[in-house]
């Protein structure tokens, strides 16, 4: 069924225009980007199933993937495809409001500059931020992606990108899609392998976190570097 064919009030772009866009439930927004429902519910009807069946949470929608949204009954490759990319909008909307050379003075800082990039993956990244004597960032880059359980840095590369910077200090990041924030021996293990090899470069590994979806973990706050 086409949103034409709705009651006036009950048509979300025509309370979009008439009322503004605050106006708008969470369900007639995701009615907005899809078009259109199915031969038995309407745009909004399909769009409150779908949140429903993720508690109502856009950062838990965020999660599905393409297959995920078309096994909803009227969902296919163009609506999924239409969800998606309006949520990597509003992904990468937030990360664009990141000053220009931000200053890391905490975890918390650190968290803040990447919880876009790692908090919503399903498989492992690793990241790092790359710093100047002040503590500024000079750049942060994704430098590996792999699988559910771990994802391998290769340390001259995380190395190297730091000397094309001419980083005096770097951060490194990687996330658990399992929500378990305690370190591996295999994160132990590479810290301790990256803050000596940054010990002969004079580039100071100044904190490594792990990021899942809600929190993270800072080996610096917990005494471990």
């Amino acid at each position: 069924m086409s949103i034409k064919f709705l009651a006036e009030d009950d048509r979300p772009r025509e309370k979009f225009l008439s009322k503004g866009k605050n106006s708008l439930s969470d369900s007639e927004l995701l009615a907005i980007i899809m078009g259109s429902g199915n031969k038995d519910e309407t745009a909004v009807e399909l769009a409150r199933k779908i949140l429903a069946s993720v508690n109502n949470n856009w950062n838990q929608l965020s999660l599905l993937s393409l297959r995920d949204l078309m096994k909803f009954k009227g969902v296919g490759s163009v609506k999924a495809i239409s969800i998606v990319t309006a949520l990597e909008i509003g992904r990468r909307r937030t990360d664009q409001q990141l000053p220009e050379k931000r200053v890391i003075s905490s975890s918390n800082d650190a968290y803040l500059t990447l919880k876009n990039h790692l908090s919503d993956l399903r498989t492992e990244e690793f990241w790092a931020i790359f710093l100047n004597q002040s503590n500024r960032i000079v750049h942060f880059t994704q430098l590996t992606q792999g699988g559910i359980n771990q994802s391998v840095v290769d340390v001259r590369v995380l190395f190297r990108t730091a000397l094309d910077h001419f980083s005096t200090g770097i951060i490194i990041a990687h996330n658990h899609p399992s929500g378990n924030l305690k370190p591996s021996i295999d994160d132990l293990d590479i810290t301790q392998k990256i803050k000596e090899a940054g010990n002969m470069l004079s580039i100071q590994l100044l904190d490594h976190l792990i990021i899942t979806q809600n929190s993270y973990f800072s080996f610096s706050d917990e005494g471990l570097l």
